[in-house]
C-alpha cells in the first residue's frame, strides 16, 4: 500500500529548447487527458528516435505528479536519468537501481562440508542516490524516479523510515548525550577521524552529521547547553559553513531500521523461526546444518540487540515488518504517495 501523506507540492519544470512538434502535440494533449480522466492503462507507440522520452517528459510537466518511470536495465535507466535530469534540472530527478558491483551468496558443498560465506561489494555512489530518491519522496512530490526492476524488490519499512527519522530546529531543547544516542539508534556511527556518508562526529558542543543522502555537504549543529543555538549545512571536508537552516529532517543511516518495539518483537519471532529450523534439520539427520543455522542466526541477533543492525539483515525483514511468511515485503512503491504515475519503458524488452 501507498502512503497516502502527500509531501508539499512543488510544479514540475521541463527546460527545453525545442518544442513539440508533428505528432507529439496531439498525443502529449490525448495522454494527458485520458489519465486526468482516470485511465488506468495507456501505451505510447512510436519508432527509436520519434520522442517518446520527450513526449512524456512534457505529459509529466502538465500533470505534476510523482513518477516511476522502470526501464529493462542499469544501462537504460542510466539513459533515462540523464535525459530527464536535462529536462528537469529544478525537480528532483533521482536513480534507483541495485547497489550491488559483486554479489556472491552463500553456499554450502555437502561432500566436502564446506560452507561459503555470502559476499558482496556496494556501490557507495549508488547507495547515496537509493537514500536520495527515497528522501525526495518524503520532501516534495515534483519527483521522478528512474528505476530497474530494484524498486520491486524488498526495501525496508517506509512507516518506520520515517517515523525514526530525527526532527531539529533552532532553538530546540534537546541535549547533545541525548541526540547522540538517537543518531546511532537510527544506524548512524560515530566517526571523529574519518567522515563520510552515514557518519557523524562531536567536537565539543559542535556535532556534524553526514546524511546517506548527500554527496558534498553536511549538517552541522551548534549546541549551547541542552538547546540548539544554530543548525546549517557545512562542507564535510573544508568544514566551512554553506547555509544556515532553521529546521531540518535527519534520515536514517539505512532503510532498514525498526523502533525498539518493532525490533523486540522481531527478535522473538526470528527465534521462535530458528527453533523451528533446528528442529526440522535434526528430524532430517541434518545436524551439521542444525548447527550451522543455529551459529550464524544467533550471531545475528547479537548484533541486533546490541547495534540494532546486522549484515544481510534484509534477510530479516518480514520480521521487521510484521509481514505473514509469504507475504510480500516492503519495496519502493509503497513509498511513494497514494496517488503516483508509473511509466514502463518496455521499448527494449
Amino acid at each position: 500500500m501507498s502512503r497516502v501523506k502527500q509531501s508539499p507540492h512543488h510544479p514540475f519544470k521541463l527546460v527545453s529548447e525545442f518544442h513539440p512538434s508533428g505528432d507529439q502535440p496531439a498525443a502529449i494533449e490525448q495522454l494527458t487527458q485520458n489519465l486526468q480522466e482516470g485511465l488506468p492503462h495507456q501505451v505510447l507507440l512510436g519508432a527509436t528516435g520519434t520522442g517518446k522520452t520527450f513526449t512524456m517528459a512534457h505529459t509529466l510537466a502538465q500533470l505534476n505528479m510523482p513518477t516511476l518511470i522502470l526501464a529493462p536495465n542499469k544501462t537504460l535507466a542510466a539513459q533515462l536519468f540523464g535525459e530527464f535530469k536535462e529536462l528537469f534540472p529544478y525537480n528532483a530527478v533521482e536513480y534507483f537501481v541495485s547497489y550491488y558491483d559483486y554479489y556472491q551468496p552463500e553456499a554450502y558443498i555437502p561432500a566436502t562440508g564446506t560452507f561459503i560465506e555470502k559476499d558482496s561489494a556496494i556501490n557507495e555512489q549508488i547507495d547515496r542516490m537509493r537514500h536520495s530518491a527515497t528522501r525526495s519522496l518524503f520532501d516534495r512530490n515534483d519527483v521522478i524516479i528512474i528505476s530497474s526492476v530494484s524498486c520491486i524488490y524488498g526495501l525496508g519499512s517506509p512507516e518506520a523510515y520515517e517515523g525514526m527519522m530525527i526532527h531539529l530546529s533552532s532553538d530546540m531543547e534537546v541535549s547533545r548525550d541525548h541526540l547522540l544516542r538517537e543518531l546511532v539508534r537510527i544506524q548512524y556511527k560515530r566517526n571523529d577521524v574519518d567522515f563520510h556518508r552515514g557518519t557523524f562526529r562531536v567536537r565539543g558542543d559542535i556535532v556534524e552529521i553526514f546524511p546517506p543522502s548527500e554527496e558534498d555537504r553536511a549538517v552541522r549543529v551548534e549546541m549551547f547547553g541542552d538547546y540548539i543555538e544554530s543548525l546549517s549545512w557545512v562542507d564535510p571536508l573544508r568544514g566551512e559553513k554553506m547555509e544556515d537552516l532553521d529546521k531540518i529532517a535527519i534520515y536514517p543511516g539505512s532503510h532498514y531500521v525498526a523502533t525498539d518495539d518493532k525490533q523486540k518483537a522481531a527478535i522473538h519471532t526470528i527465534r521462535d523461526e530458528l527453533r523451528d529450523r533446528i528442529q526440522h534439520y535434526k528430524s532430517q539427520v541434518l545436524f551439521t546444518e542444525a548447527e550451522r543455522i543455529e551459529q550464524r542466526t544467533s550471531y545475528d541477533l547479537e548484533l541486533i540487540q546490541e547495534m540494532g543492525f546486522c549484515p544481510g539483515i534484509e534477510n530479516y525483514s518480514r520480521h521487521f515488518t510484521g509481514r505473514a511468511e509469504g507475504e510480500a515485503p516492503p519495496t519502493l512503491l509503497e513509498y511513494f504517495p497514494e496517488n503516483f504515475l508509473t511509466i514502463i519503458d518496455e521499448s527494449h524488452v
